[in-house]
C-alpha cells in the first residue's frame, strides 16, 4: 500500500528517481555500514546471477525508498542500509538509480537490512506513518526485515506473516533462512578489510559460507601454492630414488 496522503492531483506528474533527493544530507552514522554493505553485495552476486540470468534485479545500499509524496520529499522516504528487489532493471532509462520509487516500480524489496548505529529504537519504531518498523511492515510490506547490531553481536530477522512481522527462530546452524534468495543469513566472526568483527554474512542452503571475490581469489591462490609444494615434494622424492622426473 502506498499512502495517498499529500499526493497531488492526477493532472500532476509524479516525480521519478532522478527528481527526488538521493540523500537526506546527514553523515553516515556507522563507519561499518559501507564495508558491511559491500561484503553482503559482493558475496551474494553469484546467487543473484543464477536467480536472474537476465540481470533484472536491484540492490540498494543506503538508497532512499520513496513511499509517499511529502514536502520536503525526504520525509516520504526511508533509506535502508541494504535491500534487494527482484524483477526490476538495475538502471532506469540508462541511468544509475538515485532512489527507489514505489509509485514508479510497484515491486517491494524482498528483504531489507538495517545496521544499528544507536540503541536500536529507530529500527524497531512501530509508530504509525513514522516508525521504520511500521513503514516496512505496513506500507512497503517487505517480506523479510533484518536488524543487525554489531556491538551486541546480534541479529533479528522478521517475516511478514498475515500482514504482521513475526520474529523468526534460527536453524540448527544459528542462521535465518531467506527463501526468496535460497540462502541463509547469520553472523560470522572473522576479519574483513583488516577488521575482526561479527560480520553479517550469507550462507547457501547447505550451510556453506558465500565468499567474496577476494576470498575466492585467495582460496585459489592457496590451492595453487599447495599443489606446487606437493609437486616439489614428489620431484624431490623421485630424485632421492635416482629417478629424474619428466618436468
Amino acid at each position: 500500500m502506498i499512502s495517498t496522503q499529500n499526493i497531488p492531483t492526477s493532472e500532476t506528474k509524479l516525480p521519478d528517481h532522478t527528481q527526488l533527493p538521493e540523500s537526506d544530507g546527514t553523515f553516515v552514522k556507522n563507519w561499518q555500514e559501507h564495508p558491511q554493505s559491500i561484503l553482503l553485495t559482493d558475496s551474494i552476486k553469484p546467487i543473484l546471477q543464477e536467480l536472474h540470468p537476465d540481470n533484472q534485479y536491484c540492490i540498494g545500499q543506503d538508497l532512499g525508498i520513496y513511499w509517499r509524496i511529502m514536502d520536503p520529499p525526504e520525509r516520504g522516504a526511508e533509506a535502508p542500509d541494504w535491500f534487494y528487489v527482484a524483477h526490476v532493471p538495475p538502471t532506469l532509462n540508462g541511468q544509475t538509480r538515485r532512489s527507489y520509487v514505489l509509485w514508479q516500480e510497484f515491486i517491494a524489496p524482498s528483504i531489507i537490512l538495517e545496521f544499528v548505529s544507536g540503541n536500536g529504537e529507530e529500527e524497531r519504531d512501530k509508530t504509525p506513518w513514522q516508525g521504520k518498523f511500521w513503514i516496512y511492515e505496513q506500507v512497503i510490506r517487505t517480506p523479510f526485515y533484518g536488524i543487525y547490531e554489531v556491538n551486541k553481536e546480534s541479529l533479528e530477522v522478521y517475516e511478514l506473516i498475515g500482514g504482521k512481522y513475526q520474529l523468526l527462530a534460527t536453524n540448527e546452524r544459528g542462521h535465518y533462512s531467506i527463501p526468496p534468495l535460497g540462502v541463509e543469513l547469520g553472523l560470522w566472526q572473522g576479519e574483513y578489510q583488516t577488521v575482526d568483527l561479527p560480520w553479517l554474512r550469507w550462507w547457501d542452503s547447505q550451510g556453506n559460507l558465500l565468499l567474496t571475490g577476494h576470498e575466492i581469489a585467495e582460496q585459489e591462490k592457496l590451492k595453487a601454492e599447495q599443489e606446487k609444494q606437493k609437486n616439489e615434494r614428489l620431484i624431490a622424492q623421485l630424485r632421492a630414488l635416482g629417478v629424474e622426473p619428466d618436468v
